[in-house]
C-alpha cells in the first residue's frame, strides 16, 4: 500500500535563566544534590504564590522572532491538570490558548516548515528509578521550559533531524539555552500519522490529514528519534495494509528491539481541564518592546552559512563545522583578519583539522620577505626580460600582471611580498 507520512514536532528546551520560572530557586539543576534547590513554590505547597520570570519570557520572544513568529500582544498562563508523581501541585503552569508566539515560518532545504506556536511553561520534577523503586528529585521542578510546536509539515526522518539541528543551533546562538540533549535540556517528541492517499509537497498547507496521530514521547537523541520515526512508520504501514485503524496513543522507543511500544492512550486538550492561572496576571507586550528585542537578535546559523560561503568561499563541509560552533567560527574570522598571507581555506583547514591556534598558524605560515630594494630590482629585471608581456599590458591585457608576479617570485624564490611586487610592477611597466 502506498502511504504518505505526516510528521509534526514538539520540542522542549530548558532555558538557561539564573532562577526558575515562578520562584527564586536556581534553575541550573544538572548534577546538583537531589532536592537541594527547592522552595514552597516549586514544591507546590499550599499558599505559595508564583511570580513570572521576565528573562524567560524575553528568551521565548527572541526565539519566536528568530522563527519569524508573530508575538502576541496579550498572553497568559494557564493551569494544565494531570496527576503524576513528578507534578506536586497536580497541575502544570503552562500556556493554552494565548501562547507568547504563533504562526512562524522556517525555510528548510526542500520546503517550508510552519511553526504553530512557541509557549512557555514550567518543567516537572525528575523521576529516578532505582532497584525497583522510584525516587523524585524536585530540583528540576519549575525550571523554565520552552515548547515549540510545528505543523505536520515533515514527511521523513531526515528532514526532521535537519530541522531539529537548526532549532538547537538557534537556541545556542541566541544564548537562551545550551540545548544539551545528554543533560535533558532539549527533549524531542514527534506526532506521526499515515495516509493511504498520494502525498503532497512540503509547502502545501491544505491537506486532508488522517484523523489520528501517534506521539513518540521524550526522546533525547537525533539518532534515536530518526530510528523511532522509521520504526513507527513501518508499524503503521503494516496496520493500514491489513485494513485496520491506527489507534491514537503515546508510544516510546526501545533501542534494543528497534520498535516502538505503547505507553498510554493519548490525551486530548479537554482531558487537561485548562483554565487561566489566577495567581499570575496576563502579559501585555508593547510593539516598542518587541522591536527592541528584534534588534538584539544576532546573526543566525542560516545567515552565517550564506556569509561564510560568499565572503570566504569555503567548502560546505568546513562551513557546517564552523556554523555548528559559533565560537570556532568567530575564532576563524579573527584568524583571517590577523593572518594576511594565508588563504581563508588554509586557515579553516588548520583550525578544523589540525586544531591550531592563531599563534601557531602565524608561526607555521610565516614568510621572511626579502628587502624592498631586492623586490624593486627583481621587478625591473622581469620587465626588461619580458618585452611582449609589457607591450600586451599597454594594450589593455591586464591579466599579464599575474604572469609577471610569478616571474618575480621565481627570482626571489617565493620570498617577495605580493602587494609590494604589484606596486612596483604598476609603477614601472609603462616606463
Amino acid at each position: 500500500m502506498e502511504t504518505h507520512s505526516y510528521i509534526g514536532l514538539e520540542v522542549h528546551i530548558e532555558l538557561a535563566t539564573k532562577s526558575k520560572m515562578f520562584c527564586a530557586c536556581p534553575a541550573d539543576h544538572f548534577g546538583k544534590k537531589p532536592n537541594t534547590q527547592t522552595c514552597p513554590v516549586c514544591l507546590g505547597l499550599p499558599g505559595a504564590l508564583p511570580f513570572a520570570n521576565r528573562e524567560a519570557i524575553t528568551s521565548v520572544i527572541k526565539f519566536g522572532l528568530a522563527f519569524d513568529c508573530r508575538v502576541s500582544a496579550i498572553s497568559k498562563f494557564d493551569r494544565k491538570h494531570y496527576f503524576y508523581p513528578d507534578l506536586p501541585k497536580g497541575y502544570q503552569i503552562s500556556q493554552y490558548d494565548l501562547p507568547l508566539c504563533v504562526k512562524g515560518i522556517y525555510h528548510l532545504a526542500g520546503g517550508m516548515i510552519r511553526i504553530r506556536r512557541i509557549h512557555l511553561e514550567e518543567d516537572t520534577a525528575k523521576l529516578i528509578h532505582k532497584k525497583g523503586k522510584t525516587l523524585i528529585d524536585f530540583n528540576r521542578s519549575g525550571v523554565p521550559l520552552m515548547e515549540l510546536v510545528t505543523e505536520p509539515d515533515f514527511h521523513d526522518a531526515e528532514s526532521v533531524v535537519l530541522f531539529l539541528k537548526e532549532v538547537q543551533l538557534i537556541a545556542r546562538y541566541l544564548g537562551i539555552s545550551n540545548a544539551d540533549m545528554e543533560k535533558g535540556s532539549m527533549r524531542l517528541e514527534a506526532n506521526i500519522s499515515l495516509s493511504p492517499t498520494s502525498g503532497v509537497g512540503f509547502d502545501s498547507p491544505e491537506v486532508n490529514l488522517p484523523n489520528y496521530k501517534v506521539e513518540l514521547k521524550n526522546i533525547n537523541s537525533f539518532r534515536f528519534l530518526a530510528k523511532a520515526i522509521n520504526a513507527e512508520t513501518e508499524r503503521q504501514k503494516e496496520i493500514l495494509s491489513l485494513g485496520q485503524k491506527v489507534s491514537q496513543e503515546t508510544r516510546g522507543y526501545n533501542e534494543a528491539t528497534g520498535k516502538t511500544f505503547l505507553q498510554r492512550v493519548k490525551e486530548e486538550a479537554q482531558d487537561y481541564r485548562y483554565f487561566p492561572e489566577p495567581d499570575i496576571p496576563p502579559i501585555r507586550l508593547e510593539q516598542f518592546t518587541i522591536n527592541n528585542l528584534q534588534l538584539t537578535i544576532p546573526e543566525l546559523p542560516k545567515q552565517k552559512r550564506e556569509r561564510l560561503k560568499k565572503t570566504y568561499r569555503l567548502p560546505n563541509a568546513y562551513i557546517e563545522i564552523l556554523v555548528g560552533d559559533s565560537k570556532k567560527a568567530d575564532y576563524f574570522e579573527s584568524a583571517v583578519a590577523q593572518i594576511k598571507n594565508v588563504s581563508p581555506k588554509t586557515i579553516a583547514d588548520l583550525i578544523i583539522n589540525r586544531k591550531l591556534d592563531i599563534q601557531k598558524i602565524s608561526k607555521l605560515t610565516k614568510v621572511e620577505y626579502v628587502s624592498t630594494r631586492r623586490v624593486e630590482c627583481a621587478v625591473k629585471e622581469v620587465i626588461g626580460e619580458n618585452f611582449k608581456a609589457r607591450e600586451d599590458y599597454k594594450k589593455g591585457k591586464s591579466q599579464v600582471i599575474g604572469f609577471l608576479i610569478g616571474q618575480v617570485q621565481k627570482k626571489l624564490k617565493g620570498k617577495g611580498d605580493i602587494k609590494l611586487i604589484s606596486k612596483f610592477l604598476t609603477e614601472n611597466i609603462n616606463d
